[in-house]
């Protein structure tokens, strides 16, 4: 998938499930890791990525 693709998709999950996005992107990259399916768990850890990233910086 490239990057276009991953944050297109990762601003699809914000969307849907707000901020819980960063734990169901987690969720699916350890349950393909666990499948043994590497490629599709790499997939997911950029798309939890580009959710940070879109998330921005904490606020104290």
């Amino acid at each position: 998938m490239q990057q276009v693709q991953i944050h297109d998709y990762a601003r699809k999950l914000m969307e849907l499930y707000g901020p819980k996005a960063i734990a169901e992107a987690a969720q699916k990259a350890a349950d393909l890791e666990t499948q043994g399916d590497l490629e599709q768990a790499k997939t997911w850890r950029n798309i939890k990525d580009a959710l940070k990233q879109m998330r921005g910086p904490h606020q104290s």
